[in-house]
């Protein structure tokens, strides 16, 4: 599949400020990017360097009174939807030193506090099917609702919510599979049926050596998604950090196939 992206972010600022930004598609053997152009407008500084675990890149940029972007691309996604049903979970005693660090807690996704839950409503299955289920059970019981969660929000704020955005359900499913003991960490991606059009997340899990996506709210597919970035949680991707006040005055984003 190939996706046409445009990312356009207009915000606001008091003084001086530093932001790290990471909207940019990653280059990788399942994806390749046929056009890109980052147009950063009017800023004092800028530079890239490489994201989490070398997926994709951020850019830091100085910014004065306002920060201006502009982003589009072309990608060509050569990933292909398969089965994970049938695959098992590594022993956690064999995971490598990449999937080690997402077996942990982290800020939004307190893995720990769903044990009980886990043994007790999925203690039946293991791997693939394992996660499916858990995929299934967010997707049936959550409510999408925009406005219902903020940047704080954790996992176990949502899991009591029931309700949330594409993080939180990310967050979710993250925490779940963490506390049976296999590794997940979040993605932030493009894809073409996200509804509302915005920057998606979704969840990615180690299972027989290698990573595996899983969108909870089933709006995409691994074929029709463009990776941006990875990491412990929403902390790891967000799409814009500042080291100052900020405020937002548009945003949009398009991705549709080309």
């Amino acid at each position: 599949m190939k996706l046409k992206i445009t990312a356009e972010l207009d915000y606001g600022m008091e003084t001086e400020t530093d932001v790290l930004l990471q909207i940019e598609t990653a280059a990788m053997p399942v994806q390749r990017i046929e056009h890109e152009r980052l147009d950063a407008g009017s800023t004092t500084y800028l530079s890239r360097i490489s994201a989490e675990d070398s997926i994709g890149t951020r850019v830091w940029l100085s910014c004065q009174d306002s920060l201006t972007v502009r982003y589009e691309a072309t990608v060509d996604i050569t990933r292909t939807n398969e089965d994970i049903t049938k695959l098992q979970s590594d022993p956690v005693h064999r995971l490598p030193h990449e999937a080690v660090r997402y077996l942990m807690a982290s800020r939004y996704c307190p893995s720990d506090e769903f044990q009980s839950f886990v043994a007790a409503e999925f203690g039946h299955s293991s791997g693939g099917q394992c996660i499916m289920e858990m995929a299934n059970w967010v997707g049936e019981r959550f409510t999408y609702s925009p406005g219902a969660s903020g940047p704080s929000t954790t996992a176990l704020e949502t899991f009591v919510q029931r309700r949330g955005i594409c993080r939180d359900f990310a967050h979710v499913l993250i925490s779940l599979a963490r506390a049976k003991a296999i590794p997940a960490r979040m993605v932030s991606c493009y894809g073409p049926n996200v509804t509302p059009q915005d920057f998606h997340a979704v969840a990615e899990v180690w299972l027989e050596g290698r990573w595996h996506l899983v969108d909870p709210t089933g709006m995409a597919t691994p074929d029709q998604l463009a990776i941006i970035g990875v990491g412990r949680d929403a902390a790891d991707i967000a799409f814009l950090t500042s080291y100052g006040w900020v405020t937002l005055n548009r945003q949009q984003v398009q991705v549709t196939e080309a």
